[in-house]
């Protein structure tokens, strides 16, 4: 029975390569493995997200997500589309991980804005004179002093440029957990068949959700190199393809590789026009797009477990 077991795990990792291998047959290619990307504008209704001088976080976020959308449609448009919201309203991250994976998506992208405090600053001003006293009754006396005054004030923090997240390493197990309760979403029907005799948390189907989970990972790690890397190409400031130390929630919830972009510093007077511009949202758009083409080239040409 332990051999069996093995060997159904064995099986189970070769299939799994297999079956998420681009193929052909026949000099045919197949349709391509990318075919439902879900949008998510960040923030929205009363959580306005990061403020900036003059606008709010989830009014770019917005506006970018539908250019997004609109570029998608136009540049790659067999790909079906799926907004979490088009309009000023708040969903809760339960509820946007729900569109997402009710709505079975390969991909998530998620659209934000960073922010930085404010640099404080502290100047000498000059001196005060203070009046204080001591002794008691009859010998209390006066005295004076002068005391060094600062006059404090905060600018802008000139931090710029832009960052990708994915979820982090070691919030795997939250993700495994949104695998599970989404098994439908990314177990086509062969699979679904190989897999249809385990038990929920037998060996064998948690050994096929751990592997899924880190093919997940190493989709969304590519994903969020090659948006940082075409932000780079449009001129931007590259701060990185990072995980996050602190989980984003939603890219842990939802079942499927899932990016979470955070376009520019509200807070930088600067990066603020730039995201407020129609050039600057479009080029933030555009360079978005021309990621997933890669993206998706890479899983339809390579095979999704060796996207690196």
């Amino acid at each position: 029975m332990m051999m069996r077991k093995y060997a159904m795990l064995s099986v189970l990792s070769l299939c799994i390569l297999l079956l998420t291998s681009f193929s052909t047959k026949d000099g045919i290619v197949q349709k391509s493995r990318l075919k439902k990307i879900v949008i998510d504008p960040g923030h929205g209704g009363h959580d306005s997200g990061a403020p900036g001088k003059y606008s709010n976080e989830k009014d770019i976020s917005l506006a970018i997500a539908l250019k997004l959308e609109d570029m998608i449609r136009d540049q790659i448009p067999d790909i079906e589309l799926v907004v979490t919201r088009r309009s000023d309203v708040y969903h809760s991250p339960v509820t946007k991980a729900n569109i997402a994976n009710q709505a079975k998506g390969d991909l998530f992208i998620s659209i934000h804005c960073n922010s930085a405090d404010g640099i404080k600053h502290s100047t000498f001003s000059g001196y005060k004179t203070e009046t204080y006293y001591k002794g008691k009754g009859k010998k209390k006396k006066k005295y004076t002093r002068k005391v060094k005054q600062y006059h404090t004030y905060t600018t802008p923090n000139p931090a710029k440029g832009t960052e990708t997240y994915i979820w982090g390493a070691h919030r795997n197990e939250r993700k495994e957990v949104a695998m599970r309760e989404n098994e439908s979403l990314y177990a086509d029907s062969t699979t679904a068949q190989m897999i249809e005799g385990f038990d929920t948390n037998s060996p064998e189907k948690m050994n096929f959700i751990n592997l899924k989970t880190r093919q997940f990972f190493d989709r969304s790690a590519f994903l969020a190199l090659t948006i940082q890397d075409e932000f780079k190409k449009a001129g931007r400031i590259n701060r990185d393809a990072l995980q996050r130390q602190i989980g984003i929630w939603v890219l842990q919830a939802v079942a499927m590789p899932a990016v979470l972009v955070e376009t520019g510093y509200i807070s930088n007077p600067e990066e603020e026009d730039y995201l407020n511009s129609e050039s600057g949202q479009k080029e933030i758009a555009q360079s978005i797009v021309n990621a997933i083409k890669h993206y998706r080239t890479s899983l339809d040409n390579k095979g999704a477990d060796r996207v690196k």
